[in-house]
C-alpha cells in the first residue's frame, strides 16, 4: 500500500511515521536519561559522606529535594521506555508516540530544576559567602531555559508555521 505524502515531503503512512517518531524520540531520551542517571548517581552518594552531617539544615533540605527531583527525573524520563514495553502490540503507537514525548518533556524540565537545586547546593557548599550564589544559579538556570526552551519555541513559532494546505489539527497530529 502506497502511503500518505505529507506537505513535508514524506511518503509514509501514519504508522510508519509513529514508528520515525518513536525512533527520534529514543535517540533524544538515550542523550538525557545518561545525565540524569549520572547525576543522580552522584547525589545519592552524598548523604554516606562524613561531611554531610555538617551541612545547615536549610542545605540537608534543599540536599532532599534535590534528590526527590533527581528521583523524579529519571522516573520520567525512564517511562517511555516501560509505557512502549507495555502497549508494544496494541496498535496505538501514535498516541504512545504522544505520551512518550510529553513524559520526556517532563524529564526535561524535572532535569532543568534537579541540575539548578544541586548548582545551588554544590556552590553554597562551596563559598563561604552566598551572596552572590543565587545570581549565578539563575543565570545557568536562564541560560538551561533559553537553550532548551525558548530557542526550540521560538524556531517552532518562527519556522513551523501551519504548512499550506494543512489545518491545526494536522500539525498537531504530526508532533
Amino acid at each position: 500500500m502506497q502511503g500518505d505524502v505529507q506537505e513535508s515531503g514524506r511518503d509514509e503512512t501514519p504508522e510508519e511515521r509513529a514508528d520515525r517518531k518513536w525512533i527520534d524520540l529514543l535517540q533524544e531520551i538515550r542523550v538525557a536519561q545518561t545525565g540524569v542517571q549520572i547525576l543522580f548517581g552522584f547525589l545519592l552518594t552524598v548523604v554516606f559522606q562524613p561531611s554531610y552531617r555538617r551541612l545547615s539544615d536549610a542545605d540537608q533540605a534543599l540536599y532532599m529535594v534535590t534528590i526527590v527531583l533527581g528521583a523524579t527525573a529519571v522516573g520520567a524520563l525512564v517511562a517511555p521506555v516501560a509505557f512502549h514495553r507495555i502497549v508494544t502490540g496494541r496498535f496505538i503507537k501514535p498516541e504512545a508516540v504522544a505520551w512518550a514525548s510529553r513524559l520526556t518533556l517532563l524529564g526535561l524540565l524535572l532535569l532543568l530544576l534537579t541540575m539548578t537545586a544541586a548548582l545551588l547546593l554544590v556552590l553554597r557548599t562551596a563559598t563561604q559567602d552566598d551572596g552572590y550564589v543565587p545570581w549565578i544559579v539563575a543565570g545557568v538556570a536562564g541560560l538551561y531555559i533559553l537553550w532548551w526552551l525558548v530557542i526550540p519555541t521560538v524556531l517552532r513559532m518562527r519556522l513551523g508555521r501551519h504548512r499550506p494546505g494543512s489545518s491545526a489539527a494536522d500539525e498537531r497530529e504530526a508532533e
